[in-house]
Order: C-alpha cells, then structure tokens, then sequence
C-alpha cells in the first residue's frame, strides 16, 4: 500500500501527467482538493473508489483516511492541484505519515506559474535581461513570511516575481516593488489558468490593480511582475544556438 501525492496541475485535465492518471485510475481511495481540482480528473477514479473531498476536512480527519487505507490494504491518489512542492501543505501530511510508517511517493504536476506563462507565451528568463524567477507570496491570513523573504527585500534582486495566494494584497505589493521596479514596470494578474474561465489581465505597476478591481478578481489567481514580460522584452540572444558557440552536442569541430 502506497499514499500517492499527485500534483494534478493547474485546472485543464489534460495537463495532468500520464503517471499521475495512471495513479488515480488504479487507486481504491482518491482523497482530492475539491476547491481546485477539476471534476474531470476525479472522474478518472475507478467506478468502486471511495473518493473523498477533503475541502472541508482537517489534517486529522484528511491522515485519518490514509490510515484506514493503510489498514485495509489499499492505494491513495491523494490528489493536489498544481505542483505538490510549491504551497502544496504535503509536508505536514508526509510528517504524520512517517511517524505512522506508512509509505508514500509524489508524482509532479505542471505548477501554476509554467502554465500561466505558457498562456502568456512569455519566457521568463531573457538574456541580458532576467535570468531569475522568484517564487513567493505575502501574508495573507496565511502562514507569515520569513524574515528576508519580504517583497521589498526580494525586489532588490529585480527578478521575475511570480506571487502566488497574495491578489487581494494587490495594492500592498505594489507598494512595495514600485521603488525599485518602477511604476511602468510589466504586472500579469493570471487567474484560474487552463480553466475554460480563465483571466489574463495585463498592465503595469501603476494600473494593474485598477484593472483587477474593475475585473472583480479576488482569488486563486497569480501576479507576475518584472522586465520580461513587456511584450517587446529582451532583444538578446541566448548563446545556446549562437553559430559560434560549441558544446558536446555541437563539437566545435562536426564532420562533413
């Protein structure tokens, strides 16, 4: 018996991995996140699965049905949206599921902020011009940041910001990176993306939370902030493909 954590990805079904359908099909118990993960992708459960929306459930009564499947023998796809490393709450779970010796994997899902820059056609590293992301939120009612990890510490880097679980922080974190980004700086709000609702809403540091009042956004959505998402960004080439860069795939010298 083996609790599988599958990160199921950022709502279309079809962006689950194959190992991961696999996983739910094959499982006597599915336990999933009702709020983001599609029905679609549930619906793959075998027809005799007990599967359970674990929405309104505490960590007790969420590790309380791992255990009852532990005892009975049987599989668990305990399903998460997005990527299970990124904001997941699994360590907890993979925590009392050591002390309880149970037996656990995690299968990858395609995190949020790849497929909203996937939907924006954007690549967030440009030469000569970012070549870092930052994954982050700030506090909501959530968890504290650490110290150090707040936005106007992290701004100094003037890296591709992706901010998750923060939009209704909006006008705080523009607040915060206007000083060092500067207010015509590129702000992405993605919302629900891959969904068949999903919202992209494009601006800069001194209008993006304007246009997302205006849209009535206020959760589950990403913020993106930095240089590379301005639509004409970076006119540097990466080396990688340069005529006179060489690497063991292309020798310096090639046979005719």
């Amino acid at each position: 018996m083996t609790v599988h954590f599958i990160g199921a990805g950022p709502g279309a079904a079809d962006l689950i991995t194959v190992r991961g359908r696999r996983l739910i099909r094959r499982a006597r118990v599915v336990l999933y996140a009702g709020s983001l993960v599609p029905r679609e992708i549930i619906d793959e459960a075998r027809t005799d699965a007990r599967v359970v929306d674990t929405s309104p459930l505490t960590l007790d009564e969420i590790v309380g049905e791992m255990e009852a499947a532990h005892r009975a023998g049987d599989d668990v796809a305990r399903v998460h949206s997005g990527d299970p490393s990124i904001y997941g709450a699994v360590a907890e779970q993979m925590r009392r599921l050591d002390a309880l010796g149970i037996p656990y994997d995690v299968t990858p899902g395609v995190p949020s902020f790849a497929a909203a820059a996937a939907s924006l056609k954007t690549e967030l590293t440009l030469p000569g011009l970012c070549q870092t992301v930052i994954l982050t939120r700030t506090a909501v009612r959530a968890s504290p940041m650490p110290p150090g990890e707040d936005l106007v510490t992290l701004s100094q880097s003037g890296a591709t910001l992706a901010i998750h679980l923060s939009v209704k922080n909006l006008a705080q974190i523009v607040r915060d990176l206007t000083p060092r980004y500067g207010t015509n700086c590129p702000a992405v709000v993605a919302w629900r993306v891959s969904w068949p609702d999903e919202t992209v809403i494009r601006g800069t540091l001194s209008d993006i939370e304007t246009k997302v009042k205006k849209a009535g956004l206020n959760r589950t959505a990403l913020i993106f902030v930095g240089r590379a998402l301005a639509a004409n960004a970076g006119s540097g080439e990466s080396r990688l493909y340069a005529a006179d860069h060489s690497h063991s795939g292309r020798p310096k010298t090639r046979p005719d």
